[in-house]
């Protein structure tokens, strides 16, 4: 199996400005490994840094010690301390992100925030929509909200839009926040599903999912985290 992403020694700590500039420990030492056709769901307590560990990964969260390997263009590109430039890169190119919450340019069309990705590396834009309509309805979105914003949808239409728009991209790296917590027992079940066919391609995915059912659909295998706190 192709390594497609890898942390070795991740650190990451949070300094509380507000509280005199108290240090806050929340990854140590993470390691671990995700292939190609893997999906690997992070495990642990409330406080155990899933969300930052994904955070981290994406670049969102500039980690302070070890290494985000990540494949690039066909090399390992440590994103731990990578530039700007690059970071954006990976994020176009390679590595798409899912999180809780749908955030958007307002007044923006629900099928242009899908297609957004696909006509920025210059799909056709009738073709561009076509596929974001498709991957809409699948999602049970239906074609009457198509040309509305998504800012006046429900919490679960926007994280099917959240969702639409996050694997329309197929990128080779795939995060995911939780990203059933808003859904009814089918759409579960679409998002289930589409998961399989990711991995199917080749797509390497770490997950976040308190959903047991979810959880044990979509993962190859946990990797657990512990609060630091607890640890010490």
């Amino acid at each position: 199996m192709r390594l497609m992403l890898r942390t070795d020694s991740l650190a990451k700590t949070f300094t509380l400005h507000l509280r005199g500039g108290l240090s806050m420990p929340v990854l140590r030492g993470v390691g671990f490994d995700v292939h190609a056709g893997e999906c690997v769901v992070l495990a642990g307590p409330s406080g155990a840094g899933k969300s930052t560990l994904l955070r981290s990964l994406y670049g969102n969260y500039r980690a302070e010690g070890g290494h985000i390997l990540v494949r690039h263009r066909d090399a390992m590109v440590d994103l731990a301390g990578a530039d700007p430039r690059t970071v954006l890169a990976v994020r176009a190119e390679t590595m798409g992100y899912v999180s809780q919450f749908l955030r958007v340019v307002p007044r923006v069309s629900a099928l242009d925030v899908v297609a957004e990705v696909l006509l920025a590396r210059g799909v056709d834009p009738d073709d561009a929509r076509a596929q974001a309509a498709a991957l809409l309805q699948r999602l049970n979105i239906p074609t009457r909200l198509h040309g509305i914003p998504p800012a006046t949808f429900s919490g679960g239409e926007q994280q099917r839009v959240n969702l639409a728009r996050g694997f329309i991209a197929g990128h080779p790296i795939l995060l995911l926040d939780e990203p059933t917590a808003s859904l009814d027992a089918a759409n579960r079940a679409v998002v289930v599903e589409m998961v399989h066919e990711a991995k199917a391609r080749g797509t390497a995915i770490v997950a976040i999912c308190h959903d047991a059912e979810v959880r044990d659909a979509i993962a190859d295998r946990l990797f657990n985290l512990t609060p630091l706190q607890d640890a010490a």
